[in-house]
C-alpha cells in the first residue's frame, strides 16, 4: 500500500501519466484493499513536529528577547530558555497527547454505540445507511443494492456511519508519537535562539552582538521549518520559507514588543 501510495504521489508530483497507471492498476489497488491496517508514514507526523517546532522557535525568542529588553546576564538567559524548552515543550507535547487521546478515545465509543444501534435497531440504522446513499445520487434498485452489500458486512457498515453520519475518521496516528515528535520539534528547533547566548561563553564575537545573533539565528530556525514543510509538502521552497518566516516572525516579533511594553510598564512604578 505505502509503496502504491508514494508511486501516486511522485506521478503526481512528476506530472508522469505513465507512473501514475503502474500505481492504478487493478492489481496494486487490490493489493493496497487487502491489506493490513493502514500504514503511518514520517509525513504524518510532520505536523505535529512543524507545530512544536514553531511555538519552541517563537517561545525561546520571546524569553530571549524579554531577558534581552531586561538587561539580565547571559547566565540568567541560558537559565531561562533552557526552562521554557524543557518545561514548556514538555507541556506542550503531554498536551498534544491528552488532545489525540481524547480524540481516539470518543471515536471508539462512538463506534461501539453504532454496533450497539447496528445489534439493536437494525431497521433504523439501514434507513440511515439508506438516506446517506440517497444524498450521494443514488436511486431505485441501485440504491436498494448499495444498502444490502453496505449492511450485509457489519465492519463496513460501522464504517460508513462513522465517517457519512458522524464525519468521524479514525487517525492511525499514534499518541505517543504525535507527541514526540512534538517535543522533538520544540526541543531540537527552539533550541536555535538560544545558541548565541550558549556561544558567547566561547567567543567574544557572540558575547558583543549576542541579541542581534539571536535574532539571525531565529530567523535561521524559521528558515529551517519552511525547508523541512517543503521536503513532504512539495511546495515551491521560497513559497514554503516565506510562508513559514512571516507567520513564525509575526509570532516573535508580537512577542518581542509585548516583552518591551512589559519592561515599560514596570519601569513606571
Amino acid at each position: 500500500m505505502t509503496n502504491r501510495i508514494q508511486k501516486a504521489r511522485k506521478a503526481f508530483e512528476e506530472k508522469d501519466v505513465a507512473l501514475a497507471r503502474t500505481a492504478h492498476t487493478k492489481k496494486a489497488i487490490q493489493e493496497k484493499a487487502h491489506g493490513s491496517e493502514p500504514h503511518v508514514t514520517t509525513g504524518q507526523y510532520l505536523g505535529e513536529f512543524v507545530y512544536g517546532a514553531i511555538d519552541g522557535t517563537v517561545t525561546t525568542f520571546a524569553v530571549v528577547s524579554g531577558a534581552a529588553g531586561a538587561s539580565l546576564s547571559p547566565g540568567i538567559v541560558v537559565i531561562l530558555g533552557f526552562a521554557n524548552l524543557l518545561a514548556d515543550g514538555f507541556s506542550m507535547a503531554s498536551g498534544n497527547f491528552l488532545s489525540e487521546r481524547t480524540q481516539k478515545d470518543y471515536i471508539e465509543k462512538e463506534r461501539r454505540r453504532e454496533e450497539w444501534e447496528i445489534e439493536n435497531v437494525p431497521g433504523g440504522e439501514v434507513q440511515e445507511i439508506r438516506e446517506i446513499f440517497r444524498k450521494k445520487g443514488f436511486k431505485g434498485r441501485d440504491l436498494e443494492k448499495a444498502v444490502s452489500i453496505i449492511t450485509s458486512d457489519k465492519k463496513v457498515w460501522v464504517d460508513t456511519m462513522m465517517a457519512d453520519e458522524l464525519g468521524l475518521i479514525e487517525s492511525p496516528k499514534s499518541p505517543w508519537k504525535t507527541a514526540a515528535n512534538t517535543y522533538f520539534g520544540f526541543l531540537i528547533i527552539g533550541i536555535i535562539p538560544l545558541l548565541a547566548y550558549v556561544l558567547s561563553y566561547f567567543w567574544q564575537f557572540f558575547a558583543q552582538n549576542t541579541f542581534k545573533i539571536a535574532i539571525v539565528m531565529t530567523l535561521i530556525a524559521l528558515i529551517v521549518i519552511g525547508v523541512i514543510k517543503r521536503y513532504v509538502t512539495k511546495k515551491d521552497l521560497w513559497k514554503s520559507v516565506i510562508e513559514t518566516v512571516f507567520v513564525g516572525g509575526a509570532a516573535a516579533v508580537i512577542a518581542y514588543f509585548i516583552g518591551f511594553f512589559l519592561r515599560w510598564l514596570v519601569g513606571l512604578y
